[in-house]
């Protein structure tokens, strides 16, 4: 039905690429130079009407790219049309409760938008460890939620290794830019949404475990904490760093009390 749907619109510009995962999405691509990008993502959000209800899918991603064959890359145009989340989350809580949310990079889009105050575009990683500088040293209190997305895009799903430490190599300089401005009761929070181990076969997401890396400059201790079992520890921990009760029905217990 979603392909018979975008077929009726007589798209005549360029190819259109669908494709979907494991994961709840489903992505179309189009080349910005003879697709458009307006007319991507006009068809994203055909199939985002559509994907609704019964046949709801987590994330519609419109996928730009630019450039002739073999010489192709994506663009920073990237954006997903998401489902509002269907109940509370630390997001909610922490608004509701007079805080701000920042979102950095997709964040925004993920959430479509539920319960983030503020948002800021960015065009690759560098850009984003900027972006996050800037809003460490605006005044605000709440969370600041921020996405590097091409250590996924451009070098764990393209197997590129060098790349991948390149890239890391990069972020360690934006790291220590933020540490050097973290102030005293500012509480940083370094994880992942998955793996992607840019030296395994295939493209897909790997399996290995993510981290959770706790800094602040309170924190007179250091150490290991035990492995957890969901990554609902994360926005349990950030609600009670606010004094803020996660919305019932929500897992996750904060480890708050062990970052010392």
């Amino acid at each position: 039905e979603i392909l018979d749907e975008l077929a009726e619109e007589e798209i005549a510009t360029g190819h259109m690429i669908v494709y979907t995962s494991a994961d709840s999405v489903l992505q179309i691509c189009g080349n910005e130079e003879t697709f458009g990008l307006d007319e991507l993502y006009r068809c994203c959000e055909i199939a985002r009407n559509l994907l609704q209800g019964e046949h709801g899918v987590g994330r519609v991603i419109a996928r730009p790219y630019a450039g002739e064959y073999p010489d192709f890359i994506r663009t920073a145009n990237r954006h997903d049309y998401s489902l509002t989340p269907p109940g509370n989350t630390a997001l909610r809580a922490l608004v509701s409760a007079g805080m701000d949310c920042v979102g950095i990079g997709k964040i925004s889009d993920i959430f479509a938008g539920d319960g983030i105050t503020h948002s800021y575009k960015t065009y690759g990683n560098i850009d984003g460890m900027k972006r996050l500088l800037d809003v460490v040293q605006m005044d605000f209190k709440g969370l600041c939620f921020a996405n590097l997305v091409d250590f996924d895009t451009l070098w764990g799903h393209r197997r590129n290794p060098v790349g991948y430490a390149k890239e890391i190599e990069k972020f360690d300089v934006g790291l220590g830019n933020l540490l050097e401005v973290l102030k005293e009761d500012d509480l940083l929070i370094i994880t992942a949404d998955h793996g992607n181990d840019p030296t395994y076969t295939g493209t897909d997401h790997t399996r290995e475990y993510t981290p959770f890396i706790a800094y602040s400059k309170s924190m007179k201790e250091n150490g290991r904490l035990e492995d957890q079992d969901t990554f609902a520890v994360i926005g349990a921990t950030i609600a009670d760093n606010f004094g803020v009760t996660m919305p019932e029905g929500t897992i996750g217990t904060s480890l708050l009390s062990q970052l010392k």
